[in-house]
Order: C-alpha cells, then structure tokens, then sequence
C-alpha cells in the first residue's frame, strides 16, 4: 500500500508568520503606550489651525511690550520653554505663545507635504495672524532656529526681531542625521515607528537627553515636563526624523541669505560647552554673517542653556524688543 509523504512546514513561512505576529504585537502595544502617554499628559494650551494643521499652543500673559513666540527644538515641545523658566519670565511683561511645532507634542503633521523649516515657517506665519500676533520677536532653540531664520527671511514683515539659542545654522556633517533619520522613510519608516523605534528610543533617549543638557545635570522639571512616553509615540518619532532628514538642506538653503536678517535685530546666544552643536562654527559664524547682531556665548552651559540661563535669554528678548529697562537676572557674559 502506498502512502504519500507528508511535507515538512516551511520554516520560511513559519518563521515569516512569525515575525509578522511579534512586529503587529509591538504595534499594538505602541499605539497603546501613545494612547496612555496622551491621556496622562493632556494639552494644557488652546488650538489654531494653520496651513492644514491643528496647532496646540500655549497662550499667556499681556502687556504693550512685543508679544513673543517660542519655537522648540527636535524631540521636546512647548513644554520645555515652560521647564525652563523663560516662559515665566517673559509672561511678566509680554504675551507669550509657544507652539508645539507640526508632529510634536499636541499639533498635528499632516503628511501631505514635506514639513521643512520653510513649511513650518508657512504654518506659524498664518498662526500669527489667527492670534493676532503683530511682529512678534520669535525665540527658537536648537532645530526651532531653522523655522524662525526661515520666517523672517520669507516674511520679514511679520517679525520684530529674532533671539537664537543653540541653534543649528550651517549644513556641517552630523552623525544623528543618519542615526534618527530612517523613521522618516516611507512605508519602512512607518514599521520602524510601530516597532523597534519606540524600543530603540526608550534604550537610547536616556544618554541623549543627558549629552543635551551636560556638562550640567539634567533638571527633574525636565523630565516631568517633558516626558519620554511623549518623545517616543510613533507620530513624534516621525516629526523628530523627518526634522533631522531636513536639517542640513535647511541650513544650506537659508545660510546664503543670513545677511538679510541685518533688516531686523538679532540677538545670537550659545554655550560654549554645547555638545550637540558646535558654537564656533554656528552661533560666531551668524553673528560674523549677520551685521547688527549680538553675540553671547556662555561657558559653562551646554546645548540647553535656556535650562541653565533663562534670566539671559529674557534680557536679549528685551534687548531686541528695546524694551530693556531694568535688568530681569544675572548679568550678560560678554562672548
């Protein structure tokens, strides 16, 4: 009697199989934490809606001093400007709005365009006019710089005058580009985020936050106002990519034309022990590209020196609006 051979499973297929139920498991349980992140920190600021996007922001204070628009840098939100202390500080004397930019925080990213700096510009620019915020100085730390340089170039009439800290002006080689940009890649960039980003982020966000901040210790108001289940939600992960894969050729492009910035004031403000971005070769370099302009740059502060010397960066908002009466904290150090 014949008996047919059964065929042994393909351990390709199994293994395939496999793999397709941990990566839709690890999806699940992202969505979820994102989910529980949101819910345990809800937006504490109002809504506008601009260029296609929903914008949540903080809105306080009031005054005939200049109103002031904060613009955080990659991973964090409005949030840190409140961590800080410069939010507080400001509110004293001005209207105050700190966006969650597109992708971070509570604000939508619509994934119709390519949200550069010059899109995001585009997006303030009409959330300006929404609030009715007539030529504010805008403050912008770090990856934010690039949105504030880009809208006062585009639309220097909307601007009164610009205060840049930490920023990242020219296109210099940067080894996180490569490291934090594949989340930003179609279709893989959308496994990556609902998988081993959020695994990935949680491992390494730790030692990233710590180089932010060094060579000072990392404040606990940080870590409470800017939580990492924030940070690591697959739709943050894609904002902080899609900035990083943005940043050099953002640089590039505005930095033939940082001399137009001599229209308005500018005030430029670093650390010297920034290790995330090197002061010499970007905050003394826009200074010597943009006549007119003030330089401080401060030793014994790294990249998060709005943490670490908010009283500095409100007096060089008073400075730019010329409202400088008397002096809000500790003196300037001159650079």
């Amino acid at each position: 009697m014949h008996h047919q051979a059964r065929s042994s499973p393909d351990p390709w297929l199994a293994l395939g199989l496999g793999s397709a139920a941990l990566l839709g498991a690890l999806a699940l349980k992202a969505n979820a934490d994102a989910g529980r992140a949101e819910r345990a920190n809800p937006p504490r600021g109002r809504f506008v809606t601009a260029a296609g996007a929903r914008l949540h922001c903080l809105d306080r204070g009031a005054g005939g001093a200049p109103p002031v628009v904060l613009l955080h840098g990659n991973a964090v939100d409005a949030e840190d400007w409140v961590a800080s202390g410069v939010f507080r500080l400001l509110a004293r004397r001005h209207r105050v709005v700190a966006f969650d930019r597109p992708g971070f925080g509570h604000s939508d990213r619509p994934r119709d365009r390519v949200w550069n700096a010059a899109a995001q510009a585009g997006a303030v620019a009409e959330a300006l006019d929404r609030l009715g915020l007539a030529r504010p100085i805008l403050v912008a730390q770090s990856w934010g710089t690039l949105v504030a340089a880009a809208l006062a170039l585009d639309r220097p009439d909307l601007v009164g005058g610009l205060v840049l800290v930490s920023g990242y002006h020219y296109p210099t080689a940067r080894a996180d580009v490569a490291l934090f940009s594949p989340p930003a890649l179609p279709v893989l960039g959308d496994v990556l985020r609902y998988t081993v980003g959020p695994l990935v982020g949680r491992a390494i966000a730790p030692g990233m936050v710590r180089r932010m901040f060094a060579p000072l210790p990392v404040p606990a108001r940080f870590d409470a106002a800017v939580p990492r289940s924030m940070m690591l939600r697959p739709s943050q992960l894609r904002a902080a990519a899609e900035d990083a894969a943005t940043m050099i050729p953002d640089a590039r492009a505005a930095s033939a034309r940082y001399a137009e910035l001599s229209r308005i004031p500018v005030a430029i403000l670093a650390g010297q022990e920034d290790g995330i971005v090197e002061p010499e070769r970007h905050a003394r370099r826009l200074h010597e590209d943009i006549p007119g302009s003030t330089l401080r740059i401060i030793s014994g502060i790294g990249h998060m020196m709005h943490h670490a010397a908010p009283e500095l960066v409100a007096e060089a908002v008073e400075e730019v609006g010329g409202t400088a009466a008397a002096p809000v904290g500790a003196a300037a150090v001159p650079a």
